[in-house]
């Protein structure tokens, strides 16, 4: 991951329960849409077949991480199908350790502000705040006056109306799961919804 990109567009799509029969369409409308960064859970089934397809058929497009790593054994499986950064629910810091020391984008999971400094204290690249929505955009303001330095994406419950008003508020990140790869959407090949919805993100990213 080249985090620079990044930071010129701050959004990550979560991709989890992704069904290798879906996989090429759905990765062609997520090109469409003009998303760069997207992350495969590694809790969906046969995550390393679909995160190693992934990375072959869009690589040149989108820029391909790995979440819900909880252990070193995941971490490797994730890197060795070519997962170019890592993501986490919450901080372990064997793998946020591996990850720092081999310069590879890690993003660990906190919630709390002693979580928080936690995660930034152990290398992480941005902390995630999950559940973000648990106390919303608001609480993103009153972390960054202790804060000001630790970078933060906020993960769950964030939108096309809201998404502004978290990056207003201090996120330097955000992401999007199922508020998009709805299952309904994913079990009735419905891409052109998914298309229209990751671009309310984007169109509200550029106004923001």
């Amino acid at each position: 991951m080249d985090i620079v990109k990044f930071r010129q567009q701050p959004i990550m799509g979560i991709m989890r329960d992704i069904d290798m029969d879906i996989i090429d369409p759905l990765l062609e409308t997520v090109i469409d849409s003009g998303l760069q960064t997207i992350e495969i859970a590694m809790n969906t089934k046969n995550a390393e077949q679909v995160l190693r397809h992934t990375v072959k058929k869009a690589a040149s497009c989108l820029t391909v991480g790995a979440g819900t790593v909880l252990d070193l054994a995941t971490l490797k499986t994730a890197l060795q199908a070519g997962a170019t950064f890592i993501v986490l629910p919450t901080l372990v810091p064997e793998v946020v350790q591996y990850c720092t020391a081999n310069k590879i984008p890690v993003f660990p999971g906190a919630l709390t502000p002693q979580e928080i400094f936690n995660a930034w204290q152990a290398g992480a690249t941005m902390v995630k705040v999950f559940p973000a929505k648990t106390f919303g955009p608001e609480y993103f303001k009153e972390l960054k006056g202790p804060f000001k330095n630790i970078e933060l994406l906020a993960c769950s419950g964030v939108s096309p109306a809201n998404l502004k008003i978290y990056l207003a508020n201090g996120a330097s990140a955000v992401a999007f799961g199922s508020s998009v790869f709805r299952p309904d959407w994913l079990a009735n090949r419905e891409f052109p919804s998914i298309n229209r919805r990751i671009s309310q993100y984007l169109a509200a990213l550029i106004n923001e």
